[in-house]
């Protein structure tokens, strides 16, 4: 167990993998998109995580949630993700909260106690409020937009929030952030996003597209890291 990372430092040296260690990652959801993120990071050397998901596993899961399995159906799904984890990395100080991310529980958190707060968030009203007082502090934020009703993982994007075009859900948050006032955030270049340009359809959503739009977020704490 002790070269477990061996490979890892041989690519990015070691001076950055202690870099990576140190950092401290919230995750807001670990459906489909989040529970791919957290195993990246996890894989990669990052050694305090906090999840966030009020969330339990649901046989509707199986096909495309990492945390799912047909032996842990109605199980909270930042557990069963939590012991996955560490099965991985054993020393990984991982913190999961069962809980919601809303108005009624906002205060429960300080972004600036955190490097990085990563947004898997499917709610309209969460999400604006995670971002909108994420912003408000220190940390940096890497948010996921809409992975639903989409097979061509080719077309997945990074860009700032200003430059999400045709996503369905980024056009919902636009609009719930306009309501709210909020107009910072709809100018802002430094929000990074993962997107996807398909257009969406009648389908619903598969395990490929959700994992690289995890693998995405996780890939920019990664790099931001190393940079």
């Amino acid at each position: 167990m002790e070269n477990k990372f061996e490979r890892t430092i041989q690519v990015i040296g070691t001076a950055a993998f202690e870099r990576l260690q140190a950092a401290n990652v919230i995750l807001f959801g670990v459906g489909g998109v989040g529970g791919w993120c957290a195993e990246a990071l996890i894989r990669s050397g990052v050694q305090h995580l906090t999840m966030v998901d009020f969330d339990t596993v649901n046989v509707t899961n199986l096909n495309r949630q990492l945390v799912a399995t047909s032996a842990n159906i109605d199980e909270l799904k930042v557990e069963e993700l939590r012991k996955r984890l560490l099965l991985i990395n054993p020393e990984a100080q991982i913190t999961t909260l069962p809980i919601r991310y809303s108005a009624e529980t906002a205060e429960q958190f300080d972004f600036n106690y955190f490097d990085y707060v990563i947004d898997a968030i499917d709610s309209i009203a969460d999400k604006a409020l995670l971002l909108t007082r994420a912003a408000a502090s220190s940390v940096k934020v890497f948010s996921s937009m809409g992975a639903g009703r989409k097979i061509d993982t080719s077309s997945v994007r990074v860009s700032s929030f200003n430059k999400v075009e045709g996503c369905p859900l980024a056009r919902a948050l636009r609009h719930k952030l306009k309501e709210s006032s909020n107009s910072q955030i709809l100018k802002s270049s430094n929000l990074l996003c993962v997107w996807s340009s398909e257009l969406s359809s009648d389908r619903g959503t598969i395990a490929p597209v959700v994992g690289v739009f995890g693998m995405t977020l996780a890939d920019l704490v990664i790099r931001d890291v190393l940079s």
